[in-house]
């Protein structure tokens, strides 16, 4: 009888060796399946076990990121050179240029500069500088020098010039700049971008009486030929619809606050514009009280115009120098 029941028994092992096998493998082919393709939706093990993988640093930030800076370079008559000196000394491909001789300055002057600067390999290749052709007249002092800022910031905002850029510089062809500007772009990139930078204040002082109150006209808006503001015996009242600021006539603005100048869907900005027409020294203050009447950009100002300023001694209205510099910026309500 032993050797009947030793057979039964193997008979009984070899019955359940099989389905033992089959679950054997897709045990393993399971576990293989899982460690190899993890699931999408499960976080990483190794971020979850490891504080290194926390610590790793962020990666780099990319290229278009970098703010781009749009230049208004300003001049008259015989400045054609010091245009070019100061547009290489600022040049930077990822920035755009607008640079303008007002037309007291012979066409000749405009063409030679812009097939000069055509004929430069680095301006050629970026495409990113631009001499006005039909030149505007401006007299120093008087309004038509915020209408041709407002042209160039139009410009700016139109047809090629509307590609990307983050803040608009006007500057003259006196100045030059005190740091580089892969320097001043590497501190844009750290700022909002909606930061406007502009020197102002609202206790106006003595211009109260010697620019607010008397009425100015610029011949500059209706002649052909260039000639000084003049003052009409008429004065007015200091306005009770908007508060007067004044500051530096130089200035870095944000394209958010720009683009409100340009379009002004509010109508601030053309209602101011026609006040500072008959205002002396306008550039002094169109911009300045636009930005700290205007609910939405009030809060945006911080109070210098990134100049340096070597004014003639004595002092006079008409500056020497004015440099482009570096500081620490803190934005600050208008008062």
């Amino acid at each position: 009888m032993k050797p009947i029941a030793h057979s039964l028994h193997a008979a009984v092992d070899r019955r359940w060796l099989l389905p033992l096998a089959v679950g054997s493998a897709l045990s393993l082919l399971l576990l293989v399946a899982l460690t190899t393709f993890p699931s999408p939706s499960a976080p990483s093990s190794s971020s979850a076990l490891f504080v290194e993988h926390k610590l790793a640093p962020s990666p780099p930030s990319p290229a278009a990121s970098l703010p781009r800076i749009a230049f208004l370079i300003s001049g008259s008559a015989g400045d054609a050179s010091a245009l070019r000196r100061v547009l290489l000394a600022l040049y930077h491909p990822r920035n755009r240029y607008i640079l303008h001789l007002d037309a007291e300055a012979p066409d000749s002057d405009r063409s030679n500069l812009a097939a000069d600067l055509a004929s430069h390999p680095a301006i050629a290749a970026a495409a990113n500088v631009r001499v006005v052709d039909r030149a505007n007249l401006v007299t120093y002092r008087g309004p038509t020098m915020v209408a041709n800022t407002l042209h160039a910031a139009a410009a700016f905002l139109w047809g090629d010039g509307a590609s990307h850029w983050d803040w608009f510089i006007n500057l003259s062809a006196s100045d030059y700049p005190l740091v580089t500007q892969d320097d001043l772009i590497h501190v844009f990139s750290k700022l909002p971008r909606d930061l406007n930078f502009i020197d102002h204040t609202s206790d106006i002082g003595w211009k109260e009486f010697q620019r607010a109150k008397p009425v100015i006209i610029d011949p500059g808006l209706y002649m052909k030929k260039k000639a000084d503001v003049f003052w009409i015996p008429q004065r007015r009242s200091v306005p009770t619809a908007f508060k007067l600021f004044t500051g530096s006539a130089w200035m870095a603005l944000s394209r958010p606050f720009v683009e409100y100048c340009i379009w002004g869907w509010d109508n601030l900005p053309r209602t101011v514009l026609m006040y500072y027409s008959n205002f002396i020294s306008s550039p002094e203050g169109y911009f300045h009280t636009v930005v700290c009447n205007a609910e939405e950009f009030k809060n945006t100002t911080v109070n210098h115009d990134l100049h340096y300023i070597s004014w003639d001694n004595p002092p006079k209205q008409r500056l020497v120098t004015s440099l482009l510099s570096e500081e620490k910026f803190h934005p600050r309500q208008c008062k």
